[in-house]
């Protein structure tokens, strides 16, 4: 029995195909792939006949191209039909591709149609950034505007020396205006320059809105876009040659000439406008240089539009910090001034507090001094009438006038009795000490809102 199992395993051993024509590792890798998509390999076939690109996704193509056998290989494949289940998978595959004319060109081919449009893309925005970002130096007056301030304080502070006078001034000096500082090393020339527009010049103070393709073309390398344009002529024509050489359809699916001449004519149309857009671009930043007279061919496109976009930002950041000094400096002023208004007040109530301090003191003093002296004097006995006072004694004098008038007419009257005379000394008495009742009223009185 274990004879039989042993000649069992021999036998499943035996069943592993060898290669025939691929090495190991190209196998291999031909078999990922072809694992990774698991399509049939017919279906591959017929998708690139019809150029099916539903199928033929950028990925699949790019993996075909690379992982497919040479074309001398494919050869020996297709002579090895008879042998077919007795090969292995990526053999397999590749006998089944091998029935297709020219497939490496037609592959390539595909690939270029499938990426054209992507190509297009990244080169066509490169060029209109940096043809307007020409256009938008040469008509902004505020930036014009901003360089003749830069190029009059420049030749202020070079007065006298050798660098006086200077007529104009290279675009990559704008970034160095921030090296030259004050004395205290807190500002740059380049704050004084962004203080002096915003109090003197406002309208130059919007430039960077008035160059806003700048930044876009301080990212493009011109030397790259002429390269990838270059590539694209190439490939069209080469496509072009191929197909005018290329052999009859060799079934109803091979629809690769039809599909791929319409493709031809459609890129060629769109790569002459691109071209013709390229050459604009190259005639527009000759005329830059002219006009900010530099060398095009020795300035770079990506140099010059980045030496711009740094003094942009520069510019901005600049405009932010003076912002931010001056609310700094306001916000300082208005707490000092603050501090002395309440130090002031503070100063003022002390002073009010001592005085009123001193006058409680010297009035109690003054009230206790006087109420002495009132009673040794006996001042405080004696009040001044008031206007109700003074209108008690007028009645009260009235009476007594009436009273001397009847004893007058009364001549043999009687003289008054005792009674009589001890109320009168008794009626003086009780004046006497209503006056000096009201008298010491009045000083405790006075006494009591003094001390208020």
């Amino acid at each position: 029995m274990q004879d039989g199992g042993d000649d069992k395993k021999n036998a499943q051993k035996k069943k592993v195909k060898e290669l025939k024509v691929l090495d190991g590792k190209a196998a291999q890798n031909l078999s990922i792939f072809l694992g990774s998509f698991r399509l049939p390999y017919e279906e591959i076939k017929n998708a690139v006949l019809e150029v099916n690109e539903k199928v033929l996704t950028e990925s699949l193509v790019q993996n075909l191209i690379k992982q497919l056998p040479s074309p001398e290989q494919l050869s020996v494949l297709g002579e090895m039909k008879d042998e077919y289940d007795d090969l292995a998978e990526s053999e397999q595959f590749g006998v089944v591709m091998s029935s297709v004319k020219k497939l490496t060109t037609r592959l390539q081919a595909i690939q270029f149609r499938i990426q054209f449009e992507e190509q297009l893309n990244n080169i066509k925005p490169d060029v209109v950034s940096v043809t307007a970002a020409c256009e938008e130096l040469t008509k902004s007056q505020s930036f014009s505007t901003l360089l003749q301030i830069i190029l009059l304080v420049g030749n202020y502070m070079n007065s006298g020396s050798r660098n006086g006078k200077a007529f104009g001034f290279s675009i990559s000096y704008l970034c160095k205006l921030r090296d030259t500082k004050s004395a205290d090393l807190k500002l740059t020339l380049l704050h004084f320059l962004a203080e002096v527009c915003h109090e003197q010049y406002p309208e130059v103070m919007g430039f960077p809105e008035e160059l806003i393709h700048v930044e876009k073309a301080s990212r493009v390398s011109a030397e790259t876009l002429q390269k990838n344009l270059e590539l694209m002529g190439r490939q069209i024509k080469n496509l072009q040659k191929d197909l005018e050489t290329f052999p009859p359809p060799q079934s109803e699916k091979d629809l690769f000439v039809e599909k791929l001449s319409s493709f031809v004519v459609t890129a060629q149309e769109q790569y002459e406008k691109l071209d013709l857009m390229h050459k604009n671009m190259e005639i527009q930043y000759t005329n830059l240089g002219n006009y900010f007279v530099f060398n095009p061919s020795k300035v770079s496109v990506e140099d010059f539009f980045g030496d711009l976009k740094t003094f942009i930002h520069m510019f901005q950041q600049a405009v932010k910090e003076n912002q931010k000094r001056k609310e700094a400096e306001e916000k300082i002023k208005r707490a000092k001034l603050a501090r002395e208004k309440a130090e002031k007040e503070k100063e003022e109530k002390l002073k009010r507090s001592q005085l009123l301090d001193i006058n409680a003191e010297g009035d109690e003093t003054g009230i206790m001094d006087g109420l002495l002296e009132a009673l040794q004097s006996g001042a405080a006995f004696r009040r001044k009438r008031g206007p109700r006072q003074a209108a008690n004694h007028r009645r009260a004098g009235h009476a007594v006038t009436n009273i001397l008038a009847k004893e007058l007419t009364q001549e043999d009257a009687p003289p008054p009795s005792k009674f009589t005379a001890k109320k009168k000394r008794l009626d003086d008495t009780e004046e006497a000490n209503a006056e000096s009742s009201e008298s010491l009223e009045d000083l405790l009185e006075a006494a009591a809102s003094r001390s208020h």
